[in-house]
């Protein structure tokens, strides 16, 4: 068995670890059961959770066990790393509803076959029937306020004002850790390195409590060369759930990232050679383009299949003149005139919207700037709303 830590280190995933040495020794020894946890905080997954989706295949295609936590119970007191306000809770029927949304999403990335085939748990099974004096009596007692008031996934949260409900979280997710442990035989927690102190806190009360060796291993966040997340754009988040993002809008989002994070990207989101990822990236010219057209393929191919990737990479290549076709939009108006055709179209959320981006010279129709708030549209024209949005227009 190749060690698995070895290929994740080499594509920029690792950035902290507990019992280094002694982890990297396990992985290559035999298989490891891990976990990482979601949050159903939304109907579908989004950016920030593909990429540790990739790192579980990754250490599911070396054969270890993946258990995907989804987090029905912690999900009603709300993560408070990185917040600045608290989460607005959520009843226990949205977040079902979520936890059944993330099930089918999960399926396409990892394999539930198989001797090492991933299992889904949800912690509300079990944190939601704890007796609470039981609870800190038992748990509670191994966790230093102290220690909590310093952890970095409370910081923002200080200074605003830290609920004592929020306070929860991180006994809690160190809690799921232990359950696993005892349950599934789970001794690796996995996730984002802005979670270290809630995936430390778990290791660390398994050791105490257990008397036997646990681990964490955090990833790199998914950021752009200049520190900021990756996977915003005007319109919010950009989500796996093709009915929130378009595989078209998904695709154009990859190619269209800065030339300073093709390679990084590559190397964390795809799963093509390193050999292969150097060569594509060797080139910072306008050869880089290619690079980003293989990127958008390859993670629109992984996310919404070949049909729809292929399709995708048509529509791109029709809107920047290199062939293939646009997507389409079927609309009705009664006044075909350029600004209810934006709103119509979705290009634009209001007439107010639509009016200044004419003003501002961001939108073309065919090959021509729009100046005219009241040009006619006619069937079959194309939209261009900067270099990102190309929509060919049908009347119905």
């Amino acid at each position: 068995m190749s060690n698995v830590m070895d290929t994740l280190r080499a594509r920029g995933f690792v950035k902290q670890t507990v019992y280094e040495e002694d982890l990297y020794k396990l992985l290559g020894e035999k298989s490891v059961t891990f976990y990482t946890g979601f949050d159903p905080t939304a109907d579908s997954l989004h950016v920030g959770h593909f990429m540790q989706l990739i790192a579980m295949r990754h250490m599911q295609q070396a054969g270890h066990k993946p258990i995907i936590l989804i987090g029905g119970g912690t999900a009603m007191i709300g993560d408070p790393t990185g917040k600045t306000d608290m989460r607005k809770m959520m009843t226990r029927e949205t977040i079902d509803y979520h936890v059944e949304c993330f099930k089918k999403q999960m399926s396409k990335f990892i394999s539930f076959e198989g001797e090492n085939g991933a299992i889904i748990v949800n912690n509300a099974d079990w944190l939601l029937k704890l007796n609470y004096m039981d609870f800190i009596r038992d748990v509670g007692v191994h966790f230093s306020v102290n220690e909590m008031l310093r952890a970095k996934c409370f910081e923002t949260r200080l200074e605003r004002g830290l609920s004592f409900l929020e306070f929860n979280y991180m006994p809690m997710q160190g809690y799921d850790f232990l359950h696993l442990f005892k349950n599934y035989g789970c001794v690796l927690e996995l996730g984002g390195d802005d979670q270290w102190s809630n995936i430390l806190a778990g290791a660390n009360l398994i050791r105490v409590k257990e008397k036997k060796p646990a681990y964490a291993m955090t990833f790199t966040l998914l950021t752009t060369s200049e520190g900021k997340k990756m996977g915003k754009t005007e319109k919010g988040a950009v989500w796996l759930d093709e009915s929130k993002t378009s595989p078209y809008e998904f695709y154009q989002y990859w190619r269209n990232i800065d030339d300073a994070d093709v390679n990084k990207c590559l190397k964390l989101l795809t799963f093509l050679p390193l050999s292969e990822i150097e060569k594509l990236t060797e080139h910072k010219d306008e050869r880089m383009n290619a690079a980003k057209e293989v990127l958008a393929y390859e993670l629109t191919k992984t996310v919404h299949g070949e049909n729809k990737a292929e399709e995708a990479r048509s529509q791109a290549r029709a809107a920047f003149g290199g062939g293939g076709n646009l997507p389409e939009k079927q609309i009705s108006v009664e006044n075909a005139t350029i600004i209810p055709v934006l709103v119509a179209a979705g290009v634009c959320a209001s007439n107010g919207e639509a009016r200044r981006l004419i003003q501002q010279g961001g939108i073309s129709l065919n090959d021509n700037k729009v100046t005219d708030i009241n040009a006619p549209v006619a069937s079959g024209d194309v939209i261009h709303k900067g270099k990102k949005v190309h929509i060919k227009i049908i009347l119905n």
